[in-house]
């Protein structure tokens, strides 16, 4: 039988906290595989050598990348670029689609998630006049909530939050203001041209509710479902590959012991599985 694929995660320490890559092939945190069969190869190496495991999907690289934020002081405001706009302007790369499920926040936590402005021009004239409280569009936000971030809308998640992460594998960003901070010694690079270019306008909220076992988004690039289990559940493997990240508490799958905080790979032709304890997890697919 098939193991799943457990990782060595990534730990990133940033000027606003850290951001924790537990399945990622990406140059920037390439993770390992703890156990079994591929011990010690990099992810980035079984997609080249052992394509078999993703179902021989095509792609350069693995299609996806999560993470859990850390976010003690809020991140700066920023906006991703799309596929096409990513490949032209930034050597090839992909554009950004990520998720968030927000794993922990204040009380009156809030996060940023598009603008308020209705033209183009009107994006451009209120960032050169550093309008920012006019232009942004915050919302409050709760333990449990999810959002879809499409490429080319302005977001940013904010003090004491923790969120994790599902996206593209991608770490284009796009800097539109930064509140002044200096990285040694000096304020880190904004990207606002670029900003503008890819800013989507008008920007359109949508609301995506959280429900037990239903899909919660499902694009070109991922589906996400989440699942409450307390006791056991059946599930099958039947894509060319899930991925499943454990939200909270322990259990496990098919026997092997499973976390909080941790993500594995079902490869291709996983099968049947069962998953027992009390945990909350997010099943991705592509």
């Amino acid at each position: 039988m098939k193991e799943p694929l457990f990782f060595e995660p990534v730990f990133i320490n940033l000027i606003w906290g850290r951001e924790i890559w537990t399945v990622s092939a990406h140059e920037h945190g390439d993770c390992k595989v703890l156990s079994g069969q591929y011990k010690g190869q990099k992810l980035s190496q079984l997609w080249e050598n052992h394509r078999e495991l993703f179902g021989n999907i095509e792609g350069e690289v693995f299609p996806l990348l999560v993470k859990k934020i850390e976010a003690k002081d809020d991140l700066s405001i920023q906006v991703h670029p799309d596929d096409k706009y990513a490949r032209e302007s930034e050597n090839g790369a992909l554009g950004k689609t990520e998720c968030w499920y927000v794993l922990d926040c204040e009380d009156d936590g809030s996060i940023i998630i598009g603008h308020n402005a209705k033209t183009k021009p009107e994006v451009k004239r209120m960032i050169k006049e550093n309008r920012w409280e006019e232009l942004l569009h915050e919302i409050p936000i709760k333990k449990g909530d999810f959002f879809q971030i499409e490429p080319g809308t302005i977001h940013a998640i904010k003090h004491n939050t923790s969120i994790m992460e599902i996206q593209q594998n991608s770490d284009i960003t796009y800097r539109l203001y930064d509140y002044g901070r200096l990285m040694n010694g000096k304020p880190r690079e904004l990207h606002i041209e670029k900003s503008i270019d890819v800013i989507k306008v008008p920007f359109e909220e949508k609301k995506i509710n959280v429900r037990n076992g239903e899909v919660l988004v499902s694009c070109q690039y991922y589906a996400v479902i989440k699942y409450n289990i307390e006791g056991s559940k059946i599930l099958k493997q039947d894509k060319c590959f899930q991925i499943i990240s454990v939200l909270s508490g322990n259990g496990s799958i098919n026997g092997y012991p499973i976390a909080e905080g941790e993500s594995f790979v079902l490869p291709f032709d996983y099968g049947e599985y069962i998953l027992k304890g009390k945990i909350e997890i997010l099943l991705i697919e592509i």
